[in-house]
């Protein structure tokens, strides 16, 4: 299972900066106004050999505000949720009273703390750097997260004691199922069991940690994890919950296929969308899954309706079956493995490169790729170089010339060609001599 790290620190030290610079890409909100960073943001962080969770966090600082108690809850989740803490400080600061109270919080917390001084990049910083070992923490590492010094050190001490874990057992399909809180995960996993394994209950956030339970499907196993519902991001510290978005993004990671149910009787909102982009991100197959369907009237006119409002919101995953059903009357559940196991299958297919190559010379005899400044794309080449999920490389003249709705057009020739529903797939241009 991946590690988590977690950055915590007072405002204004760099953590937003530092988290986009070790996740490489700009997700948290840069700006010079202290407090910025209002909730935790998740990243993946690859290193060497290694692959770890990141969590950036609001700044914590002195004062009895609601903001400021929550911000602290908020970060006390996400200790506790990590394996490694990097405690970011102020190179160009002295220790304040604000540092001191993340120290407190850290020294309880008996887990490996590394104190990142951050801006350490002029003499200010060098003058105060050996300040930061008096906080009592034995790794201090100079960095400058706005200009790449020290981050592979820090990094270095980061992964020191990860240990690459052995693949799991891949003799069972592993599948997860999440949603939203209060969406029925529980009740279907329940009925897929066909036993009171899950505690059913209708108050939202019953479910408080993922729970691996096998199973045998027409002599097949699997492994379906159960996960806590995700909540608004804005909602996550409340600590009656006592979970958190994390666990459900490790048991993504863990799974083969992402079951993602959304609730008939409340319908599509915005949230369930951010649900599916965690199983994207992680490029996972995927089977949608509307329940309480039960609750529907006239349904036959009403999946007509829902189909149609799944493709308008969804238009992203074009690829993804979706289910219908009750997990309370366990009305058309036949319908669900299949879809799940056909998914998985999907992500492991191999498509003969022969095969391969016919289709996408159809594809260009059908619609050339269109020109620029007097250049036009020409694709030499096209092989599977990987499954799970399927990636296809293509030697070219120039990927400079790759336009997306291209790259689009050549997917969907393909996936009309092969059966590639559920699962994502990968492209990757390569210059003819690179």
């Amino acid at each position: 299972m991946k590690k988590t790290v977690c950055l915590i620190g007072k405002p204004n030290v760099g953590k937003s900066t530092l988290f986009n610079r070790l996740i490489k890409e700009k997700k948290s909100i840069i700006m010079d106004t202290p407090g910025v960073t209002r909730d935790r943001i998740y990243g993946n962080v690859s290193y060497k050999e290694y692959n770890f969770f990141l969590i950036d966090t609001g700044g914590i600082e002195l004062g009895n505000e609601d903001f400021n108690n929550s911000i602290k809850m908020q970060a006390e989740l996400a200790i506790d949720e990590s394996d490694v803490i990097v405690f970011v400080v102020d190179g160009k600061e002295n220790i304040t009273s604000d540092d001191l109270l993340v120290k407190d919080m850290l020294i309880k917390c008996q887990k490996k703390v590394i104190v990142a001084v951050n801006k350490s990049d002029n003499k200010k910083s060098e003058e105060n750097f050996y300040e930061f070992y008096s906080l009592g923490f034995e790794n201090v590492i100079k960095i400058s997260a706005e200009h790449n010094l020290g981050i592979n050190d820090l990094l270095e001490e980061i992964t020191k004691d990860f240990v690459i874990s052995e693949e799991e057992n891949t003799e069972n399909i592993k599948f997860c199922v999440i949603g939203r809180p209060n969406v029925g995960k529980s009740s279907l996993i329940n009925a897929l069991l066909d036993k009171e394994r899950s505690i059913v209950s209708d108050i939202a956030g019953t479910t408080r940690d993922a729970i691996d339970t096998e199973f045998t499907y027409n002599k097949q196993k699997f492994t379906v994890i159960d996960t806590a519902g995700m909540r608004k991001k804005g909602k996550i510290y409340e600590n009656v919950e006592k979970y958190s978005l994390i666990r459900s993004l490790k048991a993504i990671d863990r799974s083969d296929v992402c079951v993602i149910v959304i609730d008939a009787f409340t319908g599509i909102i915005e949230h369930d969308k951010h649900i599916v982009s965690y199983a994207i991100d992680a490029k996972k197959p995927m089977v949608l899954v509307v329940n309480k369907w039960d609750v529907i009237n006239n349904q036959d006119k009403n999946i007509k309706i829902w189909k149609e409002n799944i493709k308008n919101n969804f238009q992203f995953i074009p690829y993804v079956n979706t289910v219908f059903l009750s997990a309370k009357t366990k009305k058309r559940l036949h319908l669900l493995m299949p879809e799940i196991i056909n998914a998985y299958k999907n992500s492991h297919q191999e498509i003969k490169t022969s095969l391969l190559n016919d289709v996408i010379t159809d594809a260009i005899t059908l619609h050339v790729p269109p020109s620029y400044k007097g250049k036009r794309l020409k694709i030499y080449f096209v092989s599977q170089t990987a499954t799970n999920p399927p990636k296809f490389t293509f030697n070219v003249n120039d990927k400079r010339l790759v336009h997306f709705s291209y790259e689009r057009y050549l997917e969907n020739k393909i996936r009309e060609n092969f059966d590639l529903v559920g699962t994502p797939i990968l492209f990757q241009f390569k210059n003819k001599n690179e």
